[in-house]
């Protein structure tokens, strides 16, 4: 199965434009206000506008209110939503929208309960634990805590970049690699080079 490639965190038009044309899967845009890489909807609706087709938005959010995501929704093109905080399972399918709830990974983290607890999602990101930051951290975490089989899949985060990407697939197979510091200049601002790499080195480990 070929493993796809989720590039987070966008917020200029012309880095996502950039990254849609180099082949990625899937961009994320961030609408949490505390991250670095927060964006306003306005910003959000031109690099959607931008897109070629074919390329899915990612709309991540973090313990968000009702009506907060429902603006977004109502004006911005998501195709999917991420949630990145504490929200429950029945939180998370108040939209009709496909989503992924992500987890940040330790020893306590019983994955079977969280599977059965999201069983609708489309898939899980796993991503490294932070006591104060919800992702985004360019930390990696001990793959040895996923689990060979999972009923969803998985959506592999945390510290990757063109030099692990290989490992990455080969240590976990998982369904998706989500990375953002990793091919960034700056938080939010991605560079080309690094886009293309990691892109270049998934699709390596697929023809290898």
């Amino acid at each position: 199965m070929r493993t796809r490639v989720k590039i987070c965190g966008f917020t200029q038009t012309t880095d996502a434009v950039a990254a849609a044309r180099l082949g990625v899967d899937a961009i994320g845009l961030v609408f949490y206000p505390p991250s670095p890489r927060y964006i306003e909807i306005q910003q959000a609706i031109e690099i959607v506008n931008a897109l070629p087709t074919f390329t899915t938005v990612v709309g991540l959010f973090v313990d968000a209110n009702e009506a907060q995501i429902r603006e977004v929704l109502a004006r911005v093109a998501i195709d999917c939503l991420q949630f990145h905080g504490d929200e429950s399972p029945e939180a998370c399918r108040l939209y009709g929208k496909r989503y992924i709830k992500a987890i940040r990974m330790n020893a306590d983290v019983d994955l079977d309960a969280v599977v059965d607890d999201y069983h609708d999602a489309s898939g899980l990101l796993l991503d490294a634990y932070h006591a104060d930051a919800k992702g985004g951290t360019g930390q990696q975490f001990d793959w040895g805590l996923i689990p060979k089989e999972c009923p969803l899949p998985i959506v592999l985060a945390g510290g990757l970049e063109a030099s692990n990407a290989r490992a990455a697939i080969q240590s976990v197979r998982p369904y998706a690699l989500d990375v953002s510091s990793g091919v960034e200049q700056a938080k939010g601002i991605k560079d080309t080079e690094k886009m293309a790499a990691f892109i270049r080195a998934v699709n390596d480990r697929e023809g290898s």
